[in-house]
């Protein structure tokens, strides 16, 4: 999207020129060639596209940081005494000033259109406060431009958080209201259906935020922000979940497009070869030398259903099944989103079995959610051109859920149509699609330390995560649930090893993996991975929870939760340039 800067640039410095040739030049520098003309301000709006996610560290790689993410070392927001007033970042306030110059302008602007414009501007006003609200809570509300001598402005104090976010959702309505585009086939503009699929996410983290944070005396609003998240979600139409003609394929491949299905997809950004435009899913996931190398954590398999709809963990000796069988009969988006005994790849035109490489994984459940199958030269390169999905409609679906279910008005026939399709789109059959639970599910409750214990709930924060793995909100669901310590969760643990020596992982009986301790033995074929799980519990080291036999346990280094974490600190700089900014609880 950068690429809209550049021509928005040109087109001011072109309009200079562009008078008649027998008039004097007139300076048009005060905006008249952009406000006085619809191209002029749909090339403005464009330049706004550049505050979406980004493509290259976006968000497949916003999850690394969570409960469920075995990765690479620990994240700064984790690792003890590591973020301060001094390290914290984000205080930035150079795209707000660019939208509210657009927003003044366009208000005076005579073009009959503008209010589609400024719907648009105001969209992605909202999405810069719910941003800047979820990483500092108090902010400043800022709705003009402000000049370079307005004191009064720079050196104002904070305004409430949630006075902030009522002007967040009156910006997002009167974008719905004013944004004339209601679709695109592309999926890559913002068109009056996205601002209702966004709403709905920020109406529900910001219900759930006055739900849980009690310290703020504000639960008794959370219920209109609930509501506001179904009636808009209700709004929505003209989507519908990705069938492929096998089931096997309707989820993954909605990530491993260039071009988005959209029958699913909301907004996707669009990659361009030509244009050197790429992402790097294949290099972070897959390099053994780049990137957090995320894996999953077996905690989080097992929340992974049976086909039949029954939780896994009923069975009596899960804990001890090896990797080759727990991955039997579940869930088909758990062989859509890490590699399973009949995963393959290609080289060369050529397909290669691939199971679970433990050279390139920490807990032997493989991510392959964003990433291509073919080998070269996706892993070692940044050469992935996959659309980069932020928003669709099965998110849409769980966000009304949650809301649904938070204010007791889950019924049947809701829960069909919303959990109950995103999981026969999973293979998943039985009761479970149709009719609600009235059990809850005592691995669901552990898992969530006890917070909740309504059934329904359980089960719809148990598709939320399924379904969304690796979409980046998983972060933004724990600090708006309180449970910043699932932050900090352990073991960070892998699949099941009943004894030292080699692994088949896939059953075809060419075995795949060796676990040693002491010295290292001689594999019997040469792709075999050798694994020492010595003792050692340094970081970044691996070993067996029962010593010579259990689960594969990795320790990334120490994680450190603190509820003050829940709002980064003011920037130390900023703070000292005006001290009115006060800084958040915790961090004085």
């Amino acid at each position: 999207m950068k690429l809209y800067k550049y021509i928005l640039a040109s087109f001011i410095l072109l309009s200079l020129w562009a008078c008649d040739l027998d008039e004097n030049p007139v300076a048009t520098a005060n905006g008249d060639a952009i406000f006085g003309s619809e191209s002029g301000m749909e090339l403005y709006v464009n330049s706004f596209y550049d505050n979406l996610p980004g493509t290259d560290t976006g968000v497949f790689t916003i999850d690394n940081t969570s409960d469920y993410v075995a990765r690479r070392g620990v994240d700064s927001y984790l690792v003890p005494n590591a973020l301060s007033p001094i390290t914290s970042t984000g205080w930035s306030w150079g795209a707000l000033r660019n939208i509210n110059y657009f927003i003044k302008n366009a208000e005076t602007s005579e073009v009959g259109t503008k209010e589609n414009y400024i719907g648009l501007a105001r969209f992605f006003r909202a999405l810069f406060y719910f941003e800047k609200v979820k990483r500092f809570g108090d902010v400043p509300w800022i709705e003009a431009p402000i000049e370079v001598q307005d004191s009064t402005t720079l050196y104002a104090s904070r305004d409430n958080r949630f006075e902030v976010m009522e002007n967040v959702l009156d910006d997002l309505n009167y974008a719905i209201e004013n944004i004339a585009l209601t679709s695109d086939p592309s999926c890559s503009r913002i068109t009056r259906n996205v601002a209702r699929a966004y709403k709905t996410r920020i109406c529900l983290y910001e219900a759930s935020f006055r739900k849980y944070h009690t310290g703020y005396g504000m639960q008794g609003t959370a219920e209109s922000w609930y509501q506001e998240v179904i009636d808009e979600a209700n709004s929505i139409n003209g989507f519908s979940l990705h069938q492929a003609a096998d089931n096997t394929r309707s989820y993954r491949e909605l990530f491993i497009t260039p071009s988005p299905f959209a029958d699913e997809t909301i907004l996707a950004v669009l990659l361009d070869p030509s244009l050197q435009i790429y992402n790097s899913a294949n290099r972070r996931f897959i390099s053994p030398t780049y990137g957090d190398r995320p894996s999953i954590t077996r905690n989080f398999v097992n929340t992974y259903l049976k086909l039949d709809g029954t939780p896994f963990t009923d069975n009596p000796d899960y804990e001890a099944t090896p990797f080759a069988e727990e991955v039997k009969d579940r869930d088909l988006r758990l062989q859509q989103t890490i590699r399973l005994g009949d995963y393959q790849r290609t080289e060369n035109g050529t397909p290669v079995i691939a199971p679970p490489n433990l050279s390139q994984s920490y807990t032997g459940y493989q991510p392959i959610k964003w990433c291509y199958d073919e080998r070269f030269p996706y892993d070692d390169e940044s050469r992935n051109d996959n659309a980069h999905i932020i928003m669709r409609w099965a998110e849409v679906l769980l966000n009304k859920a949650e809301a649904l279910a938070e204010l007791g008005k889950m019924n049947d026939a809701e829960w069909a149509t919303t959990i109950g399709a995103l999981r026969e789109r999973a293979g998943i059959a039985g009761p479970t699609l149709t009719s609600m639970p009235v059990t809850a599910d005592p691995y669901m409750v552990a898992y969530y330390k006890g917070k909740f214990t309504n059934p329904v709930l359980l089960e719809v924060l148990r598709e939320r995560a399924i379904e969304l793995t690796f979409e980046g909100l998983r972060p933004d669901d724990l600090r708006r649930w309180h449970l910043g310590e699932l932050f900090e969760e352990a073991p960070m643990n892998g699949i099941y090893v009943a004894a030292l020596g080699e692994q088949d992982l896939n059953g075809d009986g060419i075995m795949d993996v060796c676990f040693y301790q002491g010295e290292r033995p001689q594999p019997s074929n040469p792709s075999v991975v050798m694994i020492d799980v010595s003792s050692d519990t340094s970081e970044g080291g691996r070993k067996l929870s029962n010593g010579s036999s259990g689960e594969l346990i990795y320790n990334p280094g120490q994680r450190q939760w603190e509820d003050r974490k829940y709002l980064y600190p003011i920037p130390q700089g900023d703070y000292e340039q005006n001290t009115n900014l006060g800084q958040n609880p915790g961090w004085e």
